[in-house]
């Protein structure tokens, strides 16, 4: 590397290390130490290395960073500050405040060039594979001779902690398996976890682990530039697999007393240190300095990255005029196309009553992997059982990115992060499946993803005790619960194949997370539900059957239980009784409705409220309220035919109505 390169990188490396520290220390909250070891790579990789122009973070072709140790946000805050993002001197210093621009951990949306939310450890090297991934199949889609529309790279920072967490080894494993030749993962070895030195709770073998993976490994010393320089252009020229880089670091390097301890892993350095450390680098007194030679790299670097882009804009060009079927294909996919007759074309298709609700959404993404180019899908080894494969199109495979089917093996918990990574790439709409009761194995990608938020679907099937046989073990029943209480997903639990289809217009239209909760049971077809969107499941919960007097009965209902709602509410009503039935298959959109007609849904004197559903009661007595009555599982399940199991738990229509007749007459 060139000797005044060199230096300028050496600038650039210590005013990261000044913002970070001193930024963690106003805020008096933070993690110093990563920011300050990793400051050389930052350099090189915001300096020299990245394809990308800050003054268009969202250029489709830009070489993306994930920064899956979340904690050293001060890292990246810093380097896109530098580099020219729009992410302001003031927001650095209003690290951790309320609405900043820099909050704890790096959050999609919020902060210009942040590219996932990231902090859980180990989330972030998902979410890199999945964009990895996208990328590849976006390649393979629109790349053609002389059009290398799509070449650019993902490079992942992670730390020990994202080393140990399962999530990274799950999706390690399968991008090893489809070689993905787009994808660096940077591991920060410095050693030290937060509790104390790594020795003390893991001495495996990553390098070993990763080659037997199917990556290639590399290994270097933090600051020897030259080498770092070799590996990333070697890299850059021929790459036939994933790359880790295993990156020998000093946590909090610079400091006189806390370098190489866990004391600068979460707590700010402390003023004296942070004077000391300044004066051990040579850096100045002045907060928050950022050299002019420093501004002026960067500046004359705006020109290049600008220049990169034009001419990827104009490539661009000349491809379309040249492919303009792909053309229209890409604009699709850019927009995410949904058809003005969705709603039309999913109401024609064919689907026989009774039908496990699995299958009529299977038969629902037959027909839309057809009608959206950005439609893609995969399962956690259960393609067969939760009905997610799109029969029209091939398997992705090591080397063969054209299809639109993934199989992510059983790795729940990397399929929610690598699905999140996919949506990331803005032109793919992900959507994947597994068994409901495994939700909790994916549940914190479930969580970011809701946070973000991230526009992916998960259909989740055998979604009750109905399932049978399998027993309780997998047999989910607070998991109704569990997920309606996170904030931005919208749980839909569709009562029949009508509600099914429109389930599906719901999680398209929603930009943010969609649970389709799904039966592995039969359920008929209820004419009733046969209603536009706009009055039905678009609402969130709607009036299935309307009493023609003053209620005795109110009954609440979703998903498979649904038809046993609408029989009981017959009987009762041949038995003298006035009856209203609610569909509720998303309360989350339902509670977006406005005021006046959640009250005429719900509210005033509506009889006994009744809640039938076969998962906890839990989140229900917002409807029924303390006095209502929760036809609901009141523990676990049992291995049996679903029959037996629906007459030991009174899920049949003969128990329902004969609990409610035994309710006391009211005054």
């Amino acid at each position: 590397m060139d000797d005044d390169l060199k230096k300028q990188l050496g600038k650039i490396a210590g005013a990261i290390r000044q913002l970070s520290m001193e930024a963690v220390q106003k805020a008096n909250s933070g993690h110093p130490g990563m920011p300050m070891g990793c400051a050389e790579l930052g350099a090189y990789l915001y300096g020299v290395l990245l394809k990308h122009n800050p003054k268009n973070s969202k250029w489709v072709n830009r070489d993306r960073v994930v920064l899956s140790a979340g904690h050293g946000s001060m890292w990246l805050y810093s380097c896109l500050h530098l580099a020219g993002f729009k992410l302001s001197m003031d927001e650095i210093k209003r690290f951790r405040q309320l609405h900043s621009h820099t909050p704890g951990h790096p959050e999609y949306g919020v902060t210009d060039g942040v590219e996932a939310t990231t902090g859980p450890l180990g989330q972030g090297v998902a979410n890199a594979v999945g964009m990895a991934l996208g990328l590849k199949i976006l390649a393979a889609k629109f790349n053609r001779d002389g059009f290398p529309l799509f070449n650019s790279k993902v490079y992942c920072i992670a730390g020990d902690g994202c080393m140990m967490e399962g999530i990274s080894s799950e999706a390690s494993s399968l991008a090893g398996h489809l070689r993905l030749d787009n994808l660096i993962l940077i591991y920060d070895a410095n050693n030290i976890c937060l509790d104390g030195p790594l020795a003390e709770c893991m001495s495996e073998d990553t390098k070993a682990r990763y080659r037997a993976y199917g990556w290639e490994v590399f290994d270097c010393d933090g600051y020897d530039l030259d080498r770092m320089e070799a590996i990333f252009q070697g890299i850059r020229k021929r790459q036939e697999k994933p790359v880790l880089l295993v990156l020998r670091t000093v946590i909090g390097k610079g400091s006189p007393h806390k370098a190489g301890t866990h004391k600068v892993h979460g707590s700010p350095l402390g003023p004296e240190e942070v004077a000391a450390t300044k004066e051990a680098l040579g850096l100045p007194k002045e907060e928050f300095y950022v050299p002019q030679s420093v501004r002026v790299f960067f500046e004359q670097k705006f020109a290049k990255d600008g220049a990169l882009e034009g001419e990827w804009n104009e490539m661009f060009c000349r491809w379309a005029n040249a492919h303009p079927d792909l053309a229209g294909e890409y604009e699709k996919m850019k927009t995410h196309f949904l058809p003005p007759d969705l709603e039309n074309l999913l109401n024609r298709l064919e689907i026989k009553s009774p039908m496990a609700s699995r299958a009529s959404s299977g038969i629902c993404i037959q027909a839309l992997g057809k009608l959206l180019p950005q439609l893609y899908g995969g399962s956690a080894d259960l393609s067969g059982s939760d009905s997610t494969m799109m029969k029209d199109f091939p398997l992705i495979a090591p080397g063969h990115f054209e299809g639109r089917n993934i199989k992510y093996g059983v790795r729940e918990f990397a399929m929610g992060g690598i699905a999140s990574g996919l949506s990331l790439t803005g032109m793919i709409q992900p959507f994947c499946g597994t068994f409901f009761t495994f939700s909790d194995y994916m549940r914190n990608a479930i969580r970011l993803a809701c946070l973000s938020p991230y526009h992916v679907i998960y259909q989740f099937t055998h979604d009750s005790i109905f399932l049978g046989e399998d027993g309780p073990t997998h047999q989910p029943i607070e998991h109704l619960a569990a997920l309606r209480a996170v904030p931005n997903l919208h749980l839909i639990r569709p009562g029949d194949s009508h509600e099914v289809r429109m389930a599906w217009i719901a999680a398209l239209r929603y930009k943010g997370p969609t649970a389709i909760v799904l039966s592995r049971q039969n359920i008929p077809d209820l004419e009733a539900t046969q209603v536009p969107y706009e009055k039905g499941v678009g609402r969130g919960g709607y009036i299935l059957k309307k009493e023609k007097g003053r209620p005795d009965f109110t009954l609440f209902s979703t998903g498979s239980e649904l038809f046993l709602a609408a029989e009981a509410a017959e009987r009762l009503e041949k038995l003298g009784k006035q009856v209203r039935v609610i569909s509720m298959p998303c309360w989350a959109l339902f509670e977006k409705q406005p005021e006046e007609y959640k009250r005429s849904v719900v509210e005033g004197d509506l009889g006994v409220r009744v809640a039938i559903e076969a998962g906890v009661d839990f989140g229900w007595h917002k409807y029924i309220g303390r006095e209502g009555i929760a036809i609901c599982m009141e523990g676990f399940g049992h291995s049996a035919p679903a029959p037996d199991l629906a007459q030991e738990f009174g899920f049949t229509v003969d128990d329902i109505v004969e609990r409610l007749l035994n309710v006391p007459r009211r005054a």
